[in-house]
């Protein structure tokens, strides 16, 4: 194999995949990253055994071939170079030698027959999808998800389809994000798929520019595709919690809130809350909502804004920070706001599909 590429895009291209590779993995050749030239066409890939990612750039492919590298080390040295030109060249001995005007290395690589392959969806049901969508879907729900629960089935985000209808849920017990969009697919497909945190995190984060991607669909894995890189992953087993009970159909209370000055005073009267419980009372009179917090070890805060409520007073408690959490997700200048009772969850929506439920802690005083 022997290549020649423009370094600033090998950097950029290694640089959004090598997160999955996994810093202890299971068999050697996963710390490595899988090298193929070959129509002048460089196309990297690597693997975690759980997400694989395969991605391409251009190149100068003067003899096609492949090797396995490790990841985190190769990244480091080109990263470092400061050539806008590299070769890359590989010996029968799997040794790959860098070269970079006057400067060359060399470092061990591994025979690529080892290397795992990438799945093969070949066959797999199918929808397009602007990309921009499936980010903000993807976006508005995996926020609200578990991370390392025991219950697994709370570490992913779930994808319904039905009726041409793609709903995204997320949710940790003490938080929901549900969303949904139009896409591009048979009326008549209907299935659920739990996808990993980790791989939506790396679909948002480094799947290409292109206007729409390709998502293909299996019982067992989920790939998106645009033109210059795949992502494909298991999926995770197990029945996700039903939601629709959680998510409150009537309320006694709705009222509008501004955004932005709600999640300012939610920032300052954070700092106040206790460490165990993150509880922050919001207590709602006649044209004011006031926040209140009390540490024993730090102090006290209160904070309030005005609101259009005319009813009676009303106390619930809520985590600061995953109320805030939801709010940086809306995209209103106000939010909709609806509540039952203080032990009752409660809503916020806006003008997009997405609906987010809060569950509220104990009042306590302050």
């Amino acid at each position: 194999m022997k290549v020649k590429l423009l370094r600033s895009e090998l950097v950029k291209l290694i640089g959004g995949i090598q997160s999955v590779v996994s810093s202890k993995p299971a068999i050697p050749i996963l710390a490595n990253i899988l090298l193929e030239a070959s129509d002048n066409t460089l196309t990297v890939q690597a693997t975690d055994l759980t997400i694989s990612i395969r991605a391409q750039m251009d190149a100068t492919v003067s003899e096609n071939g492949a090797i396995t590298i490790p990841a985190r080390r190769f990244f480091q040295l080109i990263r470092e170079l400061n050539t806008e030109e590299i070769e890359l060249r590989v010996t029968s001995e799997n040794k790959v030698y860098i070269s970079a005007l006057t400067s060359e290395f060399s470092i061990n690589g591994m025979d690529h027959s080892e290397y795992p392959k990438i799945p093969d969806l070949s066959g797999a049901g199918q929808f397009t999808i602007p990309i921009n969508m499936l980010k903000e879907l993807f976006t508005k729900s995996v926020f609200a998800a578990a991370k390392d629960d025991s219950r697994h089935v709370l570490n992913g985000v779930l994808m319904q389809i039905e009726n041409s209808n793609a709903t995204f849920i997320g949710t940790d017990g003490k938080r929901l994000a549900r969303v949904n969009g139009m896409v591009e697919i048979d009326p008549t497909h209907q299935s659920n798929y739990l996808i990993p945190i980790k791989a939506v995190d790396e679909i948002v984060k480094t799947i290409g520019s292109d206007s729409t991607v390709k998502v293909s669909l299996t019982p067992e894995k989920i790939g998106v595709e645009s033109s210059s890189m795949t992502i494909i992953t298991n999926l995770l087993s197990g029945d996700y919690p039903d939601i629709e009970r959680v998510i409150p159909k009537t309320s006694k209370i709705a009222v509008l809130l501004h955004r932005e000055e709600l999640m300012t005073l939610l920032k300052q009267v954070s700092l106040f809350t206790c460490d165990k419980s993150h509880s922050v009372q919001f207590h709602l009179e006649k044209g004011e909502l006031t926040l209140t917090a009390n540490s024993s070890d730090f102090g006290k805060g209160r904070v309030s804004m005005p609101i259009d409520y005319s009813g009676d007073p009303f106390d619930i408690a809520f985590n600061p920070f995953y109320f805030h959490d939801i709010l940086k997700h809306c995209v209103d200048e106000t939010v909709n706001f609806s509540i039952t009772t203080p032990h009752n969850p409660g809503l916020i929506t806006d003008s997009s599909t997405a609906n987010y439920v809060i569950m509220p802690m104990r009042l306590a005083s302050v």
